[in-house]
């Protein structure tokens, strides 16, 4: 690596560090509350919101959420920031949904964090994903080689003692993933897969047709067109998703939710 390159992140992760600590020791009052009407703020502040849903991970979500991210964080397990637990929390109270799709594994964060909260709120929720389980990166992404995605996946399940998720191995433009994605009506899909424009849409194009109406999508990495100013512990996101959720069709589609650079639409229902 670009030693250069290497200081500056160095540099960048204890700016995020400091800046992380400081809204911990800032915060007074009651633990917050985040209702569904206050989910409009997302839309039209969404940076005020992000940095509240900071303050739900930190002082409301259930302990196991806390001892859930913890771990992802340890050893190169997960990316992703607090605030997408609080998310995902959020959407699994309000929708309750009975299945709930991930594209683009890496090593289960997500995807367990759904069977978690399917677990909390005590739904019954098939949870599936589809991921080429390898090192297979994009333009903006690069995987470490000396690691078995699939069975690390299942191993970060059994750690939470979460039922085994049901697993593709495949790409998103591969048959088997598009028969498995068309094989029911979905509740929530999380499009987290490549980055790349051309196949970012793809997956869209697909999973639209796929999503049940009033079932969700979620659209990783797409915040760089919005208002969302993302803090130094934050990311906006990259340019393939940003672009795509500007192209979005929103008479077929509703956004209701941004959680800095996670973007959730709901489908229209007829």
């Amino acid at each position: 690596m670009n030693p250069l390159r290497l200081i500056r992140g160095k540099l960048r992760e204890r700016r995020a560090a400091r800046q992380r600590a400081a809204l911990r020791a800032g915060y007074t009052g009651a633990p917050p509350e985040i209702a569904c009407a206050d989910w409009a703020q997302s839309l039209s502040d969404p940076t005020a919101f992000y940095l509240r849903a900071v303050e739900f991970f930190d002082r409301s979500l259930p302990e196991e959420f806390h001892a859930h991210r913890n771990y992802f964080t340890q050893h190169g397990r997960g990316f992703g920031e607090d605030a997408f637990h609080t998310q995902w929390f959020l959407l699994f109270r309000e929708f309750r949904p009975q299945s709930f799709l991930e594209i683009g594994v890496f090593r289960g964060q997500s995807l367990s964090l759904a069977a978690l909260c399917a677990r909390h709120f005590q739904l019954a929720c098939l949870v599936q994903g589809i991921s080429p389980f390898s090192a297979a990166g994009d333009a903006v992404s690069k995987y470490a080689r000396d690691v078995d995605y699939y069975a690390d996946t299942l191993e970060n399940f059994s750690h939470f003692k979460l039922p085994a998720p049901a697993l593709l191995k495949a790409y998103s433009t591969d048959p088997t993933a598009a028969e498995t994605i068309a094989a029911r009506p979905w509740d929530i899909i999380y499009i987290d897969g490549n980055h790349d424009y051309e196949i970012a849409r793809a997956d869209w194009r697909l999973c639209a047709r796929h999503i049940r109406p009033g079932g969700l999508i979620v659209l990783d990495d797409s915040g760089l067109a919005t208002k969302f100013r993302p803090p130094a512990f934050a990311t906006g996101g990259h340019p393939g998703p940003s672009r795509l959720a500007e192209e979005i069709d929103r008479r077929e589609f509703a956004e209701i939710l941004q959680v800095g650079h996670n973007r959730v639409f709901q489908k229209i229902a007829r």
